[in-house]
C-alpha cells in the first residue's frame, strides 16, 4: 500500500507541476531520402513504358506516382536551382547551367535559405548529400577539366558533402565515365554515346554513391536528430554507359521507336535544336540533325542504352531503399524520387533535352510519405518542380515565411483535390504553360509563328501546332500564360 500511495502521489506531482496529463506523445520529424535522377523522363514501368524498373515501380505503388510533373527549365542545372529555391526563373543567368552558381555560391547565410536544404538543417536536420543534387557532380565548383576546388556550390547547406570518384579520380570526370576509368574530357569526346561495361555495379560511379548511400544510412541510423540525405545519379544523363547485365535484360528488336519522330507542323526550326550535345561523343555511329532522322537500327540502339540505364539506375534505387527498411528507418522516411527533366529520344527529331515540348519538360516524381492514411497512389494533378519545397515543409510541418512561388501539393497526396493545374517552363527565349487540355508556348523572338498550341486531347505528340487557326482559344490561354510571365525576357 505504501508503495501504491507513493506512486499516485508521484503522478499527482507531475500532473499539477508540469501538466503530464493533457501532453500528447512527442511527433519525431520525419527523415529524409531524396533521390535526383539526371535525365528521368516518364520512362518507368510503372509509367507504361518497356523500361524494366521493378524497384521504383514498388515504390511508386506503394506512394504516390505523378504523371505530370514538369520542370521550369529543360536544364540540369537551372531545373535544380528552381527546385531548390521554389522559385521561377526571372533573369537570364537562371536559364544556365551554372544558376546556382550566379545566385547563391557567393551569398552569406542571411534570413532567406539558400534552398530548402538549408531550411531543413536550420530547423534541426542533420543534412548528408551525395554525388549530383545541385548541377556539380559532387556538390564544388570547378570546371570539367580542373582539379576539385573546396568551394561548395550550396556553401550553407551541408553537414557533410561525399563522393567517391573512384579511378576516375574527380566528380566531372565520373560524370562522363567509360568502365576503362577513362571519360568524356580525358579522350576528347573520341567516344561513343553508349557503352555496355563488362563490369559490376561499382564498375560505373552510381554504384559508387549507392554504397556510400547504404553505409552513410547506418551511421545516421544511430542519430540523435532526424536527416535530410540526397542522393544524386548520374544515369541515365549521356553517355549511355552501364554494366552489360543490364543491356542483356532488353531485345533490342522489340524496343519500341518514338511514336513521334517528325518534326512539328507549322514551327519554326528555332523551337528544337541539333541534338548539339549529343553529337559531342564523336565516334557515334550516325550524327543527329533535323534535316535527316537517324537510322531505325541506331534509333533502336540508343534507346536500349537509355533503358539499360535506368534499369541500373533502379537497382541502385532499389539497394537504398532495401537498407532503409532493413535498419528500421522506413516507418518515419519521406522518400522523393525526382528527374531533373526529360529527354527526347529521337522525339521530334531531337536527341536531347533543352526544348520547350513535353519530352523535354516531363520527367519522374514519385513521392512516399509514411504518415499518410490514404495515400493516393496515381496523380493526374499538374505539379512544377518549384512545388517539391513547400510540399516538403508542410508533410513535414516545418514553417516557413519567406516568399517562394511553389505551391504545396501536400493535400493532393492524401485526396483527390485539384492542386494548382497549370505549369510553367522557360527556355530558348520562350514560356511554355501546359493546361490539363494544352500546350501554349510564346516565344521572345523574331523568327515566327511565334506562339504554338498543342491539343494533348488530340494530339498527344506534340506534332501539329494549332495556334493560328484558333485564336480565340489562344486569347483565352494567353491571359493564363501572362501569370507566368517573371519578366525574364523583358529586355528582348
Amino acid at each position: 500500500m505504501k508503495k501504491i500511495r507513493q506512486l499516485t502521489l508521484l503522478y499527482f506531482l507531475c500532473v499539477v507541476l508540469f501538466g503530464c496529463e493533457n501532453q500528447e506523445p512527442k511527433k519525431i520529424p520525419p527523415n529524409i531520402l531524396f533521390i535526383a535522377i539526371d535525365d528521368l523522363r516518364n520512362e518507368l514501368g510503372v509509367y507504361g513504358s518497356q523500361a524494366k524498373s521493378p524497384n521504383l515501380d514498388v515504390l511508386a505503388n506503394d506512394g504516390s506516382l505523378f504523371t505530370n510533373h514538369y520542370v521550369q527549365v529543360p536544364t540540369c542545372g537551372a531545373s535544380r536551382y528552381a527546385l531548390m529555391t521554389g522559385l521561377r526563373p526571372s533573369k537570364p543567368e537562371h536559364l544556365r547551367n551554372d544558376a546556382i552558381e550566379f545566385e547563391i555560391s557567393n551569398r552569406k547565410e542571411g534570413e532567406i535559405p539558400e534552398s530548402f536544404i538549408h531550411h531543413f538543417r536550420r530547423n534541426g536536420y542533420y543534412t548528408v548529400g551525395i554525388g549530383k543534387i545541385t548541377h556539380s557532380a559532387d556538390g564544388f565548383l570547378y570546371g570539367y577539366e580542373e582539379s576539385v576546388s573546396e568551394k561548395r556550390e550550396l556553401p550553407h547547406s551541408w553537414d557533410e558533402l561525399l563522393f567517391n570518384p573512384g579511378k576516375w579520380e574527380t566528380g566531372w570526370n565520373a560524370f562522363f565515365a567509360y568502365a576503362n576509368g577513362k571519360n568524356r574530357q580525358s579522350l576528347k569526346k573520341q567516344v561513343k554515346p553508349y557503352e555496355a561495361g563488362e563490369v559490376d555495379d561499382e564498375g560505373y560511379p552510381d554504384g559508387l554513391s549507392t554504397n556510400l548511400a547504404l553505409s552513410k544510412l547506418r551511421e545516421l541510423k544511430n542519430k540523435k536528430q532526424p536527416f535530410f540525405m540526397g542522393l544524386g545519379l548520374f544515369k541515365p544523363h549521356l553517355p549511355f554507359n552501364a554494366p552489360k547485365k543490364y543491356w542483356d535484360l532488353y531485345e533490342r528488336d522489340s524496343i519500341a521507336l518514338s511514336e513521334n519522330p517528325r518534326i512539328p507542323e507549322n514551327i519554326d526550326s528555332k523551337s528544337l535544336h541539333e541534338s548539339g550535345e549529343f553529337n559531342q561523343y564523336a565516334l557515334g555511329e550516325e550524327k543527329a540533325s533535323l534535316s535527316e532522322s537517324v537510322t531505325d537500327d541506331y534509333a533502336r540502339k540508343l534507346r536500349h542504352g537509355y533503358l539499360a540505364s535506368i534499369s541500373y539506375i533502379d537497382t541502385q534505387v532499389g539497394k537504398v531503399l532495401e537498407e532503409l527498411k532493413r535498419l528500421g528507418l522506413e516507418e518515419n522516411t519521406i522518400v522523393v524520387v525526382w528527374g531533373d527533366h526529360g529527354w527526347h529520344l529521337g522525339d521530334q527529331r531531337v536527341w536531347g533535352k533543352h526544348t520547350l515540348f513535353e519530352n523535354a519538360l516531363k520527367s519522374t516524381l514519385i513521392v512516399k510519405s509514411p504518415h499518410l492514411k490514404n495515400q493516393n497512389k496515381e496523380i493526374q494533378t499538374i505539379v512544377e518542380s518549384v512545388d517539391i519545397y513547400p510540399t516538403l515543409m508542410e508533410i513535414s510541418g516545418i514553417p516557413f515565411n519567406h516568399k517562394i512561388d511553389g505551391e504545396s501539393f501536400a493535400q493532393v497526396l492524401e485526396s483527390a483535390s485539384e492542386g494548382n493545374e497549370v505549369a510553367y517552363s522557360y527556355f530558348k527565349n520562350g514560356i511554355s504553360m501546359r493546361t490539363e487540355k494544352y500546350r501554349l508556348t510564346k516565344y521572345f523572338r523574331d523568327e515566327e509563328p511565334v506562339l504554338e498550341l498543342y491539343d494533348h486531347d488530340l494530339d498527344s505528340n506534340e506534332s501539329n501546332n494549332i495556334a493560328a487557326e484558333n485564336s480565340e482559344i489562344v486569347a483565352d490561354l494567353m491571359h493564363l500564360l501572362e501569370k507566368g510571365n517573371t519578366g525574364l525576357y523583358s529586355s528582348n
